[in-house]
């Protein structure tokens, strides 16, 4: 751990920053920071303080830290120090250890980075330097290749018109180039290091911040003023590409730069085992000072009552009082030394290595999470990755999902599918009399071939737009030629092919779909777009763009070809509808019906719309749209309203629809999780509609839902009233199937029909809101009305949310619900509810990798998020708990013993396998109710413990009590009975042990029988005569006994033979989903799910038509490149590299679904079972989820249809019994509906 420390100045308080150019003496006044970084905690003279400090905050670790002082003191230890000494300092070592090495990779990396080199001009001159030594106002020269240094104005570059390309992955984690440009007055000063030393610029500017894509500011020099924003910043940690050199003004340097000040601490978590391990230690740390208080009080009275008659034996040590002389103060002041005693002899009831167990555990299980094979995708070369090692058991008990939607369910990869021109319909295949046909794998594609720029990878099936774009037809011509021309999209030729790098998946699919009909667009300069249509060479002047953001929803650009100035605008259906002249009332009638069908398909929809522009108009208007681009205050404000001016009685020309397909598996995966009792919220940026229709194709959203409520509402109150409705409509439902329950069922069985009924009726109901109703919902008032509607339905989707909203929802279910959540997405505006929530997994997506970088966990696809869950998960929620509850009882049994013996002393301490975890989901539910280790798993513990140390401890004493062996040797001292207590303790805990293990392996077998056979080898060497151990000869002295072995054997079955038989009894007569299925496991030799026949589901454009769909539209977060290409650019990108895709089938299979009803009740017995044939029957049944009286309901019933199943006799023994309940389910079969939709619903 070598290097300095941060140079960490006082700044004096400012409000804008405020430096010169060349000029060290004016900037220094303001003490800016230098460019000197530190991310490390540590240097050599804090850490060994620092760290101890660190350590010693944790409980466990002052505990012993106190028990250590307490050894060292004679009067009150009779163990060594070295037992608390050497695993205390092992602990400490481990952790200083892995910490200091944690510190000397981050002193590396620092100082790898501040000893970077780069070009820096002083006195004239340019001289190597190394990265700390920049200041605030240094010029700086970068070549291609080079991390940019510090947070800097661009002056000048290579290329032209001031050009240079970036590569912003350590920012963001996207790999496409993006682009800056200098101004032109500074640019004129090109490479000459003459001109850039006369440099005397002033810069006013914000304050550090950390918004990356924010930068205002403006330049003072030779008497002019420029208005400065972020397209002419570089900031710190970008890359530049293919750029021979450029030169920067530094303006934020070291820790005040952007990247810096981004890279905070991440958030600590910690896990609800975690939390209640801290609490129920309290409580023990309180139940060992009782203990200790009860052996200190009881001394003393013996001490009074007894003790003094044993002094002319033992004399008391001379610090004790004498009991005549001084008043009997002696029994006091041994009271007091004997409680500390007794904290010390009883210490292990909280262990040191409770703790090194723990963290074991949970880097086994991380490792296992890494190794997996099967959560590694093959295409991507990705396998899943646990970046951390102190959460594994918390995906277990997993109550709420927040996904993100485009990238996370969908792929984030586009296509064109479907156009709306001028009124009429155009994507699906027609047959030879002008009828839709349906898309299969046989049918035919438009033929591009005659197209020299078109691509194979591009698949469209109605020929009839090729037809007549090719023939000439105004309209369709016209819309290709606005997606060829309204964009942001920039052009290079490699390798004699064409290659495009668009901002955003939608534009790109856009452009490469007028290129495939035709209309390519070859390429731009700063004040012209060039386009070929059919053969032939177009060039338009560019006026202006006006760029697209999250308010506008839009963007548009101004041309100009043979005199004629037009606007070109494309958006939301809702902000072009607005603004469109009322001439196109009819054909807006007709496009928005052909939205409304594409957003039924799933579809992502953009408006297009034109506008031709008095030339007159256009020069004022461009006049004060020049004023808004250079105010410093309200910039965006004013550049919005300039805007608004001209786009307004636009033309409207048509619709596109393009498909966002979903990922492999993601509606089984989804099926699966709710099976589980996983509630999954969609927290996204699309529009309503789009998210509702993605729903259904995932199958969030179903058919048989009663109601999709829809919150919409722009005002509070219209808001409140919704949700309040919404509640109004749950309830009386609820009352509705209470009263028909009632009717067909007695009073005895009401309770359990009653949660039957809640957990039906919550699966007849969604919620979908969007993003400003949810502002109002969020507040204080109204959020408990939101989280009490949104937890009675099935599933919510919250759409257009911003990531702050996305934050705030699950901050509100953390806080209020007080259950496990995870949040998943895989992009940078997921970061913040990634963080948010409990458990945070990054997927590595086309939006970059920042959300993975910000993840607790990391997998490649949506659909390994079940087996990440529902095996690894519970496993190692299950493994967690098994072993604090082995622990806790082993321990108060051995500590009790020592308890029980001050009395006579005088008062002188595997499961189910991973695939039949995925087929049976609600194996999963008892982890997210915490059912496995709780208080009342911890008391029932603590009592066996409690119970064993009885046994343990008074049956070898009233064994050995005054008894002798056959030669007349006394066996009744302390020693023996010690040695006897110790060998039964040993065997009964690990025979306890085995017991509770579920999958024996060889290593099982080893590690459990080894561990008897080590104890005792090593007693009998120990104790032997070499070792001159003060127990010599005892082992085999008591080993040579008939009552050794007779009290091994007796406490072995009266300790073990109850555990056995209750959990036999439990099995047999309240049986768990567990339970039931390992049964099934041990019997079958396949799967239970490969007996169900795989049923197809329709097409998810069939919809309910109580809900009303209108268009999709999903928007970035970023605004485009408009004003860069405006400002004189010839831009040219390097390629991205193109990513596969796949799609994704819509045959699913529902065996996860069938087996998981078939296992998760009992069914209904018929009067006439013994017959053996064929009967009709339907389901309402209620199970028990765990043997800790644990109750869950589920139902399965037949929608237009029943099921038919085989009941064989009924079955005469409870193993066959239960062996029946879950194999006799697998055989049902399945009516459909007309619809082809299964009828089945759980």
């Amino acid at each position: 751990m070598l290097g300095g420390l941060c140079t960490r100045k006082k700044t004096p308080k400012e409000d804008v920053r405020r430096f010169k150019g060349n000029d060290p003496e004016f900037n220094r006044q303001f003490q800016y920071s230098n460019n000197y970084i530190s991310t490390s905690k540590y240097n050599v003279l804090t850490f060994l303080p620092k760290n101890l400090f660190e350590q010693f905050q944790r409980i466990a670790n002052a505990y012993f830290l106190i028990l250590l002082i307490l050894q060292l003191i004679p009067e009150v230890s009779s163990l060594t120090p070295l037992t608390t000494i050497v695993p205390l300092a092992a602990v400490l070592l481990i952790s200083a250890v892995k910490d200091a090495i944690d510190d000397i990779q981050r002193h590396r990396s620092d100082n790898q980075v501040n000893n970077r080199t780069t070009w820096l001009l002083r006195d004239g001159k340019l001289t190597q330097a190394k990265w700390r030594s920049i200041e605030v106002g240094d010029i700086v020269k970068m070549e291609n290749n080079q991390f940019v240094t510090a947070d800097m104005l661009l002056l000048s570059t290579s290329e032209p018109n001031s050009l240079c390309y970036i590569e912003t992955a350590a920012l963001d984690g996207e790999t496409n180039l993006k682009v800056r440009q200098a101004l032109p007055e500074t640019a004129r000063m090109e490479d000459c290091v003459e001109r850039l030393s006369t440099f005397d610029g002033e810069v006013i500017c914000d304050l550090p911040n950390n918004v990356l894509d924010k930068f205002r500011g403006q330049l003072s020099w030779k008497g002019e003023t420029y208005s400065l924003d972020n397209d002419k910043i570089l900031l710190r940690g970008c890359r530049l590409r293919n750029t021979d050199w450029c030169y920067g003004l530094v303006v934020y340097a070291g820790r005040e730069t952007k990247l810096m000040m981004n890279s905070g601490e991440t958030k600590f978590k910690r896990t609800h085992i975690d939390r209640l391990m801290n609490l129920l230690i309290i409580g023990i740390f309180v139940f060992l000072v009782v203990m200790c208080l009860v052996c200190a009080v009881c001394c003393a009275v013996w001490e009074v009552l007894v003790g003094g008659k044993f002094q002319i034996y033992l004399p008391r040590e001379s610090f004790v009082p004498d009991r005549e002389k001084e008043g009997g103060g002696g029994a006091v002041v041994i009271a007091i030394l004997v409680f500390f005693s007794y904290i010390i002899v009883l210490n292990t009831v909280v262990p040191i290595s409770l703790y090194v167990s723990v963290e074991m555990i949970r880097f086994g299980h991380s490792w296992w999470i890494n190794w997996d094979k099967e959560l590694y995708d093959a295409p991507t070369d990705t396998p899943a990755k646990s970046r951390t090692t102190t959460l594994n058991e918390e995906l277990g008990q997993i109550e709420y999902i927040f996904s993100d939607k485009t990238g996370t369910l969908t792929q984030n990869v586009m296509t064109f599918n479907k156009c709306s021109i001028g009124g009429r319909f155009y994507g699906d295949p027609i047959d030879e009399n002008g009828v839709p046909r349906d898309v299969t794998e046989k049918t035919p594609t438009v033929d591009f071939s005659r197209n020299p720029f078109s691509e194979s990878s591009f698949q469209f099936y109605d020929s009839r737009l090729l037809q007549l774009a090719r023939s000439g037809d105004e309209a369709i011509q016209g819309f290709f030629r606005l997606l060829c021309l309204c964009h942001t999209v920039m052009a290079e030729e490699k390798d004699g092919r064409l290659i495009y790098q668009a901002q955003s998946p939608d534009e790109g699919a856009l452009v490469s779909a007028a290129r495939n009909f035709g209309f390519v667009f070859k390429s731009r300069t700063p004040s012209t777009i060039t386009i070929e249509v059919f053969g032939e060479e177009e060039v338009y002047e560019l006026l202006s763009i006006l760029d697209f953001n999250n308010v506008r929803k839009r963007m548009s650009v101004i041309l100009r070809r043979h005199g004629r100035i037009r606007l070109l605008c494309k958006g939301a259906d809702s902000t072009i509808f607005e603004r469109l002249h009322p001439k196109c009332s009819v054909l807006k009638e007709l496009t928005n019906s052909h939205l409304n069908d594409f957003a039924q398909d799933g579809l992502r929809t953009l408006c297009c719309a034109i506008k031709d522009i008095d030339p007159q108009y256009y020069e004022s208007w461009k006049r004060r749209h020049h004023e808004a681009s250079t105010s410093v205050n309200d910039r965006d404000q004013r550049l919005d309203s300039v805007c608004e001016e001209i786009e307004q009685d636009l033309e409207l020309i048509g619709a596109s629809a393009i498909e966002d397909k979903l990922q492999d598996g993601v509606p089984d995966t989804i099926a699966n999780l709710a099976l589980a009792g996983i509630k999954i919220w969609v927290l996204t940026g699309d529009k309503q509609e789009t998210a509702i229709n993605i729903g259904y194709s995932c199958r969030l959203l179903t058919e048989d839902m009663k109601e999709v409520f829809i919150v919409d509402g722009e005002k509070f109150e219209e808001v409140e009233k919704q949700l309040v409705d919404a509640k109004d409509e749950i309830e009386a439902r609820k009352e509705e199937k209470k009263a028909e329950v009632e009717e067909k069922t007695n009073v005895l069985f009401r309770k359990k029909h009653s949660s039957a009924v809640d957990s039906s009726t919550n699966s007849e109901f969604a919620l979908v809101i969007n993003g400003l109703s949810l502002s109002h919902a969020l507040s204080k008032t109204m959020e408990s009305l939101l989280l009490e509607v949104g937890c009675q339905c099935h599933a919510v989707i919250c759409c257009r949310v911003t990531p702050l909203q996305k934050a705030l929802v699950v901050e509100l279910v953390k806080r209020r619900m007080k259950s496990v959540t995870l949040a998943i997405g895989d992009g940078a505006n997921d970061v913040s509810m990634i963080k948010a929530a409990h458990i945070g997994v990054g997927i590595s997506g086309q939006e970059g990798m920042q959300a993975v970088l910000a993840s607790d966990f990391s997998v490649a696809q949506f659909r390994f998020l079940e087996r990440l869950l529902l095996v690894h998960g519970r496993w190692s929620y299950l493994r967690m708990a098994k072993f604090l509850r082995y622990f806790f009882y082993k321990n108060f049994a051995f500590t009790l013993c020592h308890f029980w013996f001050a009395f006579f002393c005088g008062f002188s301490a595997q499961d189910v396998n991973d695939g039949y975890s995925r087929i049976y989901p609600r194996l999963y539910t008892p982890g997210q109710r915490d059912l496995f280790f709780n208080k009342k798993v911890f008391g029932m513990s603590v009592a066996e413990g409690t119970v064993t140390s009885v046994v343990l401890f008074f049956v070898p004493y009233l064994t050995f009590k005054e008894s002798t062996n056959p030669d007349g040797v006394d066996i009744s001292g302390h020693r023996a009975l010690g040695f006897v207590v110790a060998s039964i303790l040993i065997v009964v805990v690990t025979l306890r042990c085995a017991l509770e293990t579920a999958h024996w392996t060889g290593f099982n077998h080893f590690v459990s029988w080894g561990s008897l056979v080590f104890y005792f080898v090593f007693i009998l060497i120990f104790y032997s005569e070499p070792f001159g151990y003060s127990y010599e000869g005892v082992a085999t002295t008591m080993m040579a006994t008939a009552p050794f072995w007779f009290s091994l054997f007796l406490c072995t079955v009266l300790l073990l033979v109850p555990v056995v038989s209750v959990a036999l009894y439990r099995r047999m007569t309240r049986p768990t989903l567990t339970d039931k299925v390992r049964l099934l496991q041990q019997r079958s030799k396949t799967t239970v799910a490969s007996q169900v026949r795989v049923i197809r589901r329709a097409s998810s454009s069939v919809r309910s038509q109580r809900s009303v769909r209108r268009s999709g539209y999903a928007f970035a977060h970023q605004g485009g490149y408009g004003d860069l290409i405006t400002s004189g650019s010839m831009l040219h990108l390097r390629p991205k590299t193109a990513s596969g895709s796949g799609s994704v089938g819509r045959a699913v299979t529902s065996a996860a679904v069938l087996t998981a009803a078939a296992a998760a009740s009992l069914p209904q017995r018929l009067s006439d079972d013994q017959t053996g044939r064929r009967s009709a029957v339907s389901y309402n049944m209620a199970y028990e989820e765990d043997g800790d009286g644990g109750e869950g309901t589920g139902n399965a019933h037949a929608q237009n249809g029943v099921f038919i199943t085989d009941l064989e006799s009924r079955p005469r023994t409870a193993t066959d019994m239960l062996l029946n309940d879950v194999t006799e389910k697998t055989r049902t079969d399945l009516s459909m509906d007309t619809d082809g939709h299964s009828s089945v619903r759980l």
